[in-house]
């Protein structure tokens, strides 16, 4: 059975400039001290996989210094979040990714997906953990008290940790479908919807990671098969 106690969505955020651990002290004094923090990579992309990482950082307010650059990977440069990555899984107390593939994504739908990819992770994750911050989406099916939070992956360390794990593991899922399907730009545009890559679409049709249920792809699709 599913339960829907001890679940909830904020509705309005604080200003924040950069993620804290406002959220994990708060839990970690209530008797939590493994608080894991999910996001995920790739929800608006066009092409590939949606991937979502889970990660319980150690209980304890050395780890702010310790992660002191990471912020919202949508805020960090490629580089920032390589090194970044690394620093975050050596001072994890654990971590994992799952993913959801484009197959999955037009079967089930894109929020449906990616709650399967989150979900994934935390099966993944060596331990259980006791509570969950998320960035706005909740996880209905996870018997696990959690909170989804506005901006959740610029105000919040663990959210954050793993919206760049997320990042950095789909990047590089990317890259290597540039090699396995050259002229798309994958390496580039990590599969986003990007001007070169409607071109490259228009020129060479859709290849098999598309996601044929997004718009712009089914658009694409309609056309070739008038053609």
């Amino acid at each position: 059975m599913c339960s829907v106690e001890n679940m909830s969505v904020e509705r309005k955020a604080k200003v924040h400039y950069y993620p804290t651990l406002e959220f994990e002290n708060r839990l970690w004094s209530a008797g939590y001290p493994l608080v894991a923090g999910l996001d995920e990579a790739g929800r608006g992309c066009w092409a590939g996989p949606v991937v979502a990482a889970a990660i319980i950082l150690p209980a304890n307010q050395e780890i702010q210094n310790k992660l002191s650059g990471v912020r919202d990977s949508k805020q960090m440069t490629a580089r920032q979040r390589s090194y970044w990555a690394e620093e975050i899984k050596h001072e994890a107390y654990c971590f994992s990714v799952g993913f959801s593939s484009h197959e999955e994504i037009d079967a089930q739908g894109i929020v449906a997906a990616t709650r399967q990819a989150m979900m994934r992770a935390l099966e993944r994750l060596k331990a259980q953990p006791q509570f969950l911050l998320l960035d706005y989406i909740l996880l209905p099916c996870m018997d696990l008290p959690q909170l989804a939070l506005v901006k959740g992956d610029g105000r919040v360390l663990s959210i954050a940790a793993a919206s760049i794990l997320a990042k950095t593991c789909r990047d590089a899922w990317m890259a290597n479908m540039e090699v396995q399907y050259p002229g798309y730009g994958f390496a580039r545009n990590k599969g986003y919807g990007t001007s070169q890559h409607r071109a490259s679409l228009e020129r060479k049709g859709i290849c098999p990671i598309h996601r044929c249920s997004f718009a712009p792809i089914r658009e694409q699709l309609s056309g070739q098969q008038a053609d």
